[in-house]
């Protein structure tokens, strides 16, 4: 009856040419494969090699079945290293949603690197607003999801990652481009560039400039700090917004001011609790939170993980 290790001998001896070296490439002695060979070609009913002198000669039907034989083998080889790939985290599949202002600026950069010590695996990124992310990754759309804010939904865990401060953005030559730094008072008689009334950087912002009595003229109104920054280029007005944006234009036409009181930022990484992450996945959440550590030079908190049952809307 035919075993694999009667095919493995005859395959031996097909790559190395003779049965001395097969032996020596499957650890065993000359005898032994001698054996396993006529014992395959018996099983078979076919003749494999003619020997003419020393040398072994394979047959026309050996060739043939040497190429179905290499065909398994690599089928073989190729799980065994997707299995190598999947041990070392260097292969499978990733599917990341993240919020705009994060998924334009450090998230492209940040998957490049990672994707440049995994050339086997696969990442689809879809950039959309939290509320958007949440639905996801509950729904199990996507692996891991990056939200502005940790939003509370049942079946997901959302696990913050990093606390930034908003900015003030002007255009170059403005009047406030050389100050140290913006307070509401200094936004008077200036058009401001909001976020939309759903995105909770515009709330904390709308708080800072109630509680300094400041009325700011809201001229335009805008759900992506992208198209804020860029109207402020363009010299549509001022605004506050994300750091991480803010920089992607200070080589664009805006100037970057620190503002106080101090509107904090905070996103959190969120999976689901139904499903385990994969070691890749742990491995980007990870990484993704060191990396982003190094950009704002400070401490990333102390992990925190929720799962509750309600939703908070966010629009960011």
């Amino acid at each position: 009856m035919l075993n694999h290790r009667q095919v493995e001998a005859f395959r031996a001896v097909m790559l190395t040419g003779g049965v001395t070296t097969a032996a020596q490439l499957m650890n065993i002695t000359q005898p032994a494969v001698s054996r396993l060979v006529r014992d395959l070609q018996e099983s078979l009913k076919l003749s494999l090699f003619e020997r003419r002198g020393t040398r072994l000669v394979p047959t026309a039907e050996a060739l043939s079945l040497y190429r179905e034989v290499e065909q398994s083998y690599v089928g073989l080889d190729r799980i065994t290293r997707a299995a190598t790939d999947l041990r070392g985290r260097r292969a499978g599949t990733l599917r990341v949603g993240c919020y705009p202002a994060l998924a334009t600026t450090f998230l492209p950069r940040f998957v490049a690197r990672f994707l440049a010590t995994r050339p086997r695996l696969d990442i689809a990124v879809h950039g959309v607003s939290s509320r958007v992310v949440l639905d996801w990754v509950a729904s199990g759309q996507c692996d891991i999801g990056f939200a502005s804010d940790a939003l509370d939904f049942p079946s997901v865990q959302a696990e913050m990652m990093q606390e930034a401060a908003a900015v003030a953005i002007v255009p170059p030559g403005h009047r406030l481009a050389g100050r140290p730094y913006l307070q509401p008072k200094d936004f008077r008689d200036e058009r401001f560039i909001s976020l939309g009334p759903f995105t909770l950087l515009r709330h904390r912002i709308d708080f800072a400039f109630a509680a300094a009595r400041v009325q700011r003229q809201i001229q335009v109104e805008t759900n992506l700090t992208e198209i804020a920054c860029g109207l402020v280029a363009a010299g549509a007005g001022v605004s506050i917004v994300d750091p991480l944006m803010a920089e992607e234009f200070r080589s664009r036409g805006v100037a970057i001011l620190p503002f106080r009181p101090r509107t904090c930022i905070e996103f959190a990484a969120l999976h689901s609790a139904q499903r385990a992450l994969s070691g890749v996945a742990l491995e980007f959440i990870d990484q993704f939170r060191r990396e982003l550590t190094q950009v704002f030079g400070q401490q990333t908190p102390v992990a925190r993980r929720s799962r509750v049952a309600h939703a908070r809307p966010t629009g960011s």
